[in-house]
């Protein structure tokens, strides 16, 4: 027997019943920021986590926070790890509890504590977390002291985890405090689907958790509004918990709201709508809360790889760790657009988060920007030598998995859920061993998923291995003999394979029906892994370590990885330009000298490495050096001081497209000239040319619209200059930052990822003619003036100002 449920839908031409004015401006919920007023020390004390400790000698920061990014580099320290020794570190936090607070749920919500992390209230533990890419909630309501001070205590460790790469350390994600009542929507409780889309119209579905009604027999009703992406309202629709209630929390469905020629979310267009959602019992709103959400299709095939909103689309992509350079894994909103930005900017419209969930902040960017983002879940599975937890893998991964699956179902710009990664060649490190090369572990993790998201697809990332196990290191096999895909990569909804483009037409002939996706390709193959795919057929694909991050270093002093197409800082290196002319429609060309010819090495079956090309032309007189162009165009002239040393074509090779080399072009001062033409026409010009000395500083600010909330970051880039305003690049001198004012420095940075200068000091030495200041934001508006002077270069100042 069912029990009917009395339901409303309404377009405009009907409301909700009415609540007075006063009640509806009342806020059933607080949900307040809690990254201000910290004390920090790092170091694992004794006592930190009592109510009676005293921390006034303590250092006080603001969050998010990166403690391990401040330790020295340490050359006996991990590499993988970005030398940097393992540590643990206490954060205290002082509040005072409202006595409104009475009778209602306290909450502290941590978005995550790196690597792993405790918490304490008033010396009563209330709470951790074993996995610290995910977040928690601890109620606090028993522990506080109303009328007297209280206190926040975290104990942050990396001591326990065995992540691959660096993880950075600390509360380097937002906190927040919740204060809510008893009925309440419960944890990441609203979930928007779109069931039918066409640009005629579209049916959103709104699920609702409730939490607090176990056993309860309150009448309560559930109201949503949708609100289009200029603040419209669209519609409402309205239902009730139904009885009984013996759950802890009630998912209510919603019924389905029409919403007519709706503004699609795509990569160019993120068109964003907004639900809001609330409870109302005994003529009262009990809560409330809003979710951003997006109106779109995504559907994968064989045929045609991706489709978004019915068109094809191909990804173009990076994979890259979590760390944002020089503020290191510390979750700065600002310092994560930026990056998006310069992505976007070059043609790239995907990330995959390899190999772990980002911060909040970087999917709300992505939906916000048009980014299309493979949210992955794990590593490794197991708890041997690459599980970055600090409990075994089997007690928490459906914990994990709920909590990341709900977090994130909501943000349109995430197509697909990833596992894990690279998971098939050594199933000895796993403590579930099925047997089946993880084919039973990853239907019962996609049930999990399917359960809390029916909409995406699922995948887990394989290392380039074979059926059974097989890779190039492995003599005993021939492995021309043995291309046949993983046995878990047949199984996934899409299958993601890292590298080895060349062998997917094989693997196709195996198992013809798969759904391809390079989860990763190498940079030194420049355009080859993008030109071997085939892209109608195909997903897409995204670059390994196309910014450089922190840890896997393959040796001292490099602090990480290195073999991309931008810097650590995001200043772009010529091969950048190449992204940009296979990823846009855009004409380009863009000049690279050969500086040296790096090194190239073995790592995970493939060959990584990187030539080292830069656009300087200071350069030796009577030498001859090589040359890169990149190029979209069909041909380009390469001319030095307007003097011809030839034309070349574009090759149509898949390995060398985009890509002409011009071997022993003779130096001469003056201008290294590529004019590039498609149908006899110039269609893009580039220049490099010889400079003078430096003489000058020149600052150059990002955020125009730089906030005055405590949060927001302004990047101040310098570089020296000579007497006609021209970029020295073989400008090495030191220089330093002064700032006053309604900001402070929090970094500083020069893009050189050799370098064993930390980040913290106010001097740094200019690298490619380069240096850059990040500062943070007071939370009052006012002026800031950076200035910037060094021996022997006029300085610069900069008044800016904070609104």
């Amino acid at each position: 027997m069912s029990t009917k449920i009395p339901v409303t839908v309404c377009a405009l031409a009907c409301s909700a019943p009415l609540i007075a004015q006063g009640e509806k401006d009342k806020q059933p919920r607080i949900n307040q920021l809690y990254d201000f007023g910290w004390t920090f020390r790092q170091g694992d004390i004794a006592g930190a986590q009592d109510l009676a400790f005293d921390d006034r000698n303590w250092r006080k920061l603001d969050l998010p926070h990166d403690f391990q990014f401040e330790q020295p580099w340490d050359k006996t320290a991990n590499r993988g790890r970005g030398f940097k020794a393992p540590g643990v570190a206490w954060y205290r936090k002082t509040f005072t509890a409202d006595s409104g607070w009475k009778g209602k749920q306290v909450l502290l919500d941590f978005e995550g504590i790196m690597l792993s992390g405790e918490v304490w209230v008033n010396g009563r533990k209330v709470g951790g977390t074993a996995y610290g890419y995910l977040g928690f909630e601890a109620d606090i309501s028993d522990a506080i002291r109303y009328g007297a001070d209280n206190v926040i205590a975290v104990r942050a460790t990396t001591k326990d985890g065995n992540s691959r790469w660096y993880t950075g350390g600390g509360l380097f994600r937002d906190v927040h405090l919740v204060v809510r009542n008893p009925v309440s929507i419960a944890r990441h409780g609203i979930f928007v689907t779109t069931p039918v889309v066409s640009a005629a119209g579209a049916q959103v579905n709104v699920q609702v958790e409730v939490a607090g009604l176990k056993g309860k027999q309150d009448a309560v009703e559930i109201r949503t509004r949708i609100f289009s992406p200029d603040g419209k309202l669209v519609g409402t629709t309205q239902s009730q918990v139904p009885a009984p209630r013996n759950l802890p929390t009630v998912e209510v469905a919603m019924p389905n709201l029409a919403v007519a020629a709706p503004n699609l979310w795509s990569v160019e267009t993120p068109s964003l709508y907004t639900a809001e959602v609330e409870l109302v019992s005994g003529g009262k709103i009990v809560d409330r809360l809003t979710k951003r959400f997006g109106i779109r299709t995504v559907e994968f095939s064989k045929d045609f790889g991706l489709r978004l909103n019915g068109k094809k689309v191909f990804l173009k992509g990076v994979a890259n760790h979590d760390d944002l350079g020089a503020v290191g894994v510390a979750a700065h909103r600002t310092s994560i657009a930026r990056m998006m930005d310069r992505l976007k900017a070059f043609g790239f419209n995907h990330i995959r988060t390899s190999h772990n969930p980002y911060s909040e902040s970087f999917l709300d960017l992505a939906d916000e920007k048009g980014l299309l983002i493979v949210d992955e879940l794990y590593d490794k599975w197991g708890s041997t030598a690459a599980w970055a937890g600090s409990v075994p893998w089997n007690d928490v991964w459906f914990d994990n998995e709920k909590e990341w699956i709900k977090r994130d179902r909501n943000h349109p710009s995430v197509i697909m859920w990833s596992f894990g990664n690279e998971l098939q060649f050594q199933q000895e490190r796993w403590n579930w061993p099925t047997g089946d090369w993880g084919k039973t572990t990853y239907r019962i993790m996609d049930a999990v998923a399917k359960r809390y998201d029916p909409t995406r697809k699922t995948t887990v990332a394989m290392y380039p291995a074979r059926a059974n196990g097989i890779i190039k290191a492995n003599p005993a096999f021939n492995i021309e003999s043995n291309i046949i895909p993983p046995e878990l990569a047949t199984i996934t909804d899409v299958t993601s394979f890292n590298y080895l483009w060349v062998d997917y037409p094989q693997y196709l002939k195996h198992a013809p029906d798969l759904i391809v996706y390079q989860s990763e390709a190498v940079t030194n193959e420049l355009a080859a892994p993008y030109f071997g795919m085939d892209r109608d057929r195909m997903v897409g694909l995204a670059y390994w370590g196309a910014i450089e991050y922190w840890g896997e270093s393959d040796g001292w002093p490099k602090k990480g990885w290195a073999y991309s197409f931008f810097n650590h800082a995001l200043e772009p290196f010529p091969q950048a330009w190449l992204a940009k002319s296979i990823f846009t429609d855009t004409p380009v060309v863009h000049i690279g000298v050969v500086d040296n010819e790096g090194e190239a090495k073995m790592w995970n079956d493939v060959m990584v490495g990187q030539k080292i090309i830069s656009s300087n032309w200071n350069r030796q007189a009577g030498k001859l050096y090589n040359v890169y162009t990149y190029t979209n165009a069909e041909e380009v002239e390469l001319l030095v001081n307007g003097k011809s040393i030839g034309v070349q074509k574009n090759a149509m090779d898949v390995t060398k497209r985009n890509t002409i080399y011009w071997k022993d072009v003779p130096y001469a001062a003056g201008q290294l000239t590529a004019i590039a033409r498609t149908g006899g026409k110039v269609i893009a010009r580039d220049q490099i040319e010889t400079t003078g000395k430096a003489v000058a500083l020149r600052i150059e600010i990002e955020n125009t619209a730089w906030k005055a909330d405590g949060m927001d970051l302004q990047y101040a880039k310098v570089y020296a200059v000579d007497s006609r305003g021209r970029v020295v690049r073989t400008a090495t001198d030191p220089i330093t930052f002064q700032v006053s004012g309604a900001a402070r420095l929090i970094a500083v940075d020069n893009g050189d990822h050799w370098s064993d200068d930390l980040f913290s000091d106010t001097r740094k030495a200019l690298h490619d003619g380069f240096a850059m200041a990040i500062l943070r934001s007071d939370r009052r508006p006012g002026q800031v003036r950076l200035t910037v002077s060094g021996a022997g270069l006029n300085g610069a100042s900069r008044t800016l100002r904070v609104k």
